[in-house]
């Protein structure tokens, strides 16, 4: 409504073209004859998944391109049915090396990142960690598409592993004196771990809460243990058998209530009280032995375990959670008493989210960096310390990186 100017028509165009362009438009690019469309939403799922099919399971060709032409004839109709059908019949005249050997990039470090479906840059934050044996980046990759064996943990005081082994069918574990391994199945259905006498936990992590335990004091261990980055709860339920077996008690702080609760359900009946805070303002009083930060990081380490993570994070990733793991350091630095131990530790073993963090640590609090490598007995090769860095393709772990740091008396 009102009484302003209407509008102007514009002019149909003739039959037979759309007319020139009104006066300061760019007319669209038109597609080069000859040259399909680049496909998008759904029908570039289903070209990758049938793409997968062909060149990366034990699926027939036959059968991954016609459930794939399927697919796309139901999702975008016949005419983009048969598009999926001649791309899928292209991809199937090669082998998977034939395709590498063919698109991937010349350089060894995005050439294995190309052979083994990880982003480049995740391959090159391995090989950086990885040093001087960067020849080993292959076997790392390799790993992370392997699919990885199930870890359990037995609880202390409850069962051993060895009984736990036998319960279960497993296999006693070869570094954590906790750990057995599965090799499939569901571990929800063993009664050890319905009768919470035991739980799915790598034994990286196994090995992270134990290196905590065993690390050396000034002064007598009051029984103070704090995990300052505790959901959802399996280094703490570990920290709390340990710590019952010597009447200690172990605070676990999870600023998320729905994380928390999963702490509670998993200390379940073990002496560890949950704090719904966060681990940078706690409000926690000082005077802890033992701290365990577990800092958020970019799981780079877990990718075997959680595949789609290696698509989701970014670089930008890395500079958010370095700001964080350094602010949840220096809390956990205030909350330590004199001649304790902090252990910093994370599923990553990217350098800035590791060594560069534990550095900062010594250089700006004045730690005192321990061989951490003395708190893993029997476990070998681990790198050239202070700290530790387990590798999937060495260990059969999850990449846990660990460092222990004293506070001087």
């Amino acid at each position: 409504g009102g009484g302003g100017p209407r509008p102007r028509v514009p002019t149909p165009p003739r039959r037979g073209g759309p007319g020139p362009p009104p006066p300061g438009a760019v007319a669209p690019r038109r597609p080069r004859a000859g040259l399909p469309v680049a496909p998008h939403g759904p029908l570039l799922d289903v070209l990758r998944l049938g793409v997968y099919q062909l060149l990366r399971t034990r699926i027939g060709a036959h059968a991954a391109v016609d459930t794939s032409v399927a697919l796309a004839r139901a999702e975008s109709g016949a005419g983009k049915a048969g598009f999926v059908n001649a791309v899928l019949r292209r991809a199937a005249e090669k082998t998977t090396e034939e395709w590498v050997e063919a698109l991937a990039p010349a350089d060894p470090v995005g050439r294995l990142a190309f052979e083994y479906a990880h982003p480049a840059w995740i391959a090159q934050a391995f090989a950086d960690a990885l040093g001087a044996r960067a020849a080993e980046l292959g076997e790392v990759l390799a790993a992370d598409d392997a699919r990885p064996l199930v870890h359990l943990v037995a609880r202390p005081g409850d069962i051993t592993a060895e009984e736990l082994a036998l319960v279960t069918g497993g296999e006693e574990g070869r570094w954590s004196p906790y750990a057995v391994y599965l090799d499939g199945g569901d571990p929800g259905k063993l009664e050890p771990v319905r009768a919470g006498m035991a739980a799915v936990q790598d034994e990286g992590s196994q090995l992270v809460a134990l290196a905590l335990t065993r690390a050396e004091l000034e002064g007598p261990d009051t029984g103070r243990w704090l995990d300052l980055c505790a959901g959802p709860g399996g280094k703490a339920a570990l920290l709390g058998a340990i710590a019952a077996i010597d009447g200690f008690r172990v605070d676990a702080v999870e600023p998320a209530a729905h994380r928390a609760e999963l702490v509670r359900k998993a200390v379940h009946d073990l002496p560890v009280d949950v704090h719904v805070t966060d681990g940078r303002a706690s409000g926690l009083t000082p005077g802890y032995d033992r701290v365990l930060v577990d800092a958020p990081c970019t799981g780079l380490g877990a990718l075997r375990r959680r595949p789609e993570a290696r698509w989701r994070r970014t670089p930008a990733d890395v500079r958010q959670l370095v700001v964080l793991q350094r602010e949840l350091l220096a809390a956990a630095w205030d909350l330590l008493r004199p001649g304790g131990v902090v252990l910093y530790s994370t599923c990553s073993p990217h350098l800035p989210e590791t060594v560069s963090i534990v550095a900062d640590a010594v250089r700006r609090l004045g730690a005192e960096q321990l061989d951490t490598r003395e708190l893993l007995p029997g476990v070998t090769d681990v790198g050239d310390g202070p700290g530790a860095q387990l590798w999937p393709h060495r260990h059969g772990t999850d990449a846990m990186f660990l460092a222990a740091l004293r506070k001087p008396r």
